[in-house]
């Protein structure tokens, strides 16, 4: 049996009117350092959106929310925070902002594998 490996994640969340400070889970971020696993998972039901904020641009949410997706794996095509550390793109994508699209704080947990954990955690907090 291989030994649990400490994990971090995030929610990924829509806030549509972050005066409000309602928001719709729509994915989530985690990694974990001992197997240099950076990995994210974003659903997005339009309807359910359209329903809690129908003025907000779903074409542009789901070009913003792309952006998780190509600064987990790295490379020129994520731009300058692609080229950055497996670490330091997590925390990046994990800061405090105050935009339509924010994550929760940094949450812990341990895993025997980070992909079936994402998974699990996917459909805990957003499906």
């Amino acid at each position: 049996m291989r030994e649990k490996q400490l994990y971090e994640y995030a929610v990924i969340r829509l806030v549509p009117r972050v005066e409000r400070e309602e928001f719709i889970n729509v994915g989530v971020v985690l990694y974990c350092p001992s197997q240099k696993f950076l990995q994210s998972l974003i659903e997005l039901d339009e309807e359910r959106l359209k329903t809690f904020a129908n003025s907000v641009d779903v074409g542009e949410v789901r070009q913003n929310l792309s952006v998780f997706q190509k600064i987990c794996e790295g490379g020129e095509n994520a731009g300058v925070i692609g080229m950055l550390p497996v670490s330091a793109r997590f925390h990046w994508l994990t800061a405090t902002r105050s935009t339509i699209i924010q994550t929760s704080k940094v949450h812990l947990g341990f895993c025997d594998d980070s992909k079936a954990a994402l998974s699990r955690l996917m459909e805990q907090l957003v499906s």
